[in-house]
């Protein structure tokens, strides 16, 4: 296995409060394999260079685990493919490229039927 670069980081996600969902849902979320900035930003040029490396996995209870890339359209919009071959699995994120990942920030994702905001939970070396 392949040592990740130092700039790479382990986000877990999980669900916000939402109608639905009042306490939020720590069960539903996603764990993302990153390379973040000094800033703790998504960092496009480390992206650039290791693009295989940046790993997401989506759970959610009663279903199995999704797993895909994170990718980056021109533009700098952000998103995730668990599919190469289909452009109709896609979750977009709003404005990740924005974002401060850091325990506590929230961070928006339309998983295809709707937007859902999600909690930083955690940020560690993988």
């Amino acid at each position: 296995m392949t040592a990740l670069p130092r700039s790479f980081q382990h986000v877990r996600l999980t669900l916000a409060r939402e109608k639905g969902s009042p306490q939020g849902d720590s069960q539903n979320g996603y764990d993302l394999v990153v390379p973040l900035d000094d800033e703790n930003r998504l960092d496009a040029a480390e992206w650039k260079e290791h693009r295989a490396l940046c790993r997401v996995r989506r759970f959610q209870p009663g279903q199995a685990d999704m797993i895909g890339l994170l990718r980056r359209k021109p533009g700098g919009h952000w998103f995730i493919d668990y599919d190469a071959e289909e452009s109709d699995d896609d979750e977009a994120g709003y404005r990740l490229g924005d974002e401060r990942f850091v325990p506590g920030e929230y961070v928006s994702i339309h998983d295809g039927e709707a937007m859902h905001t999600y909690v930083v939970v955690s940020v560690t070396r993988p």
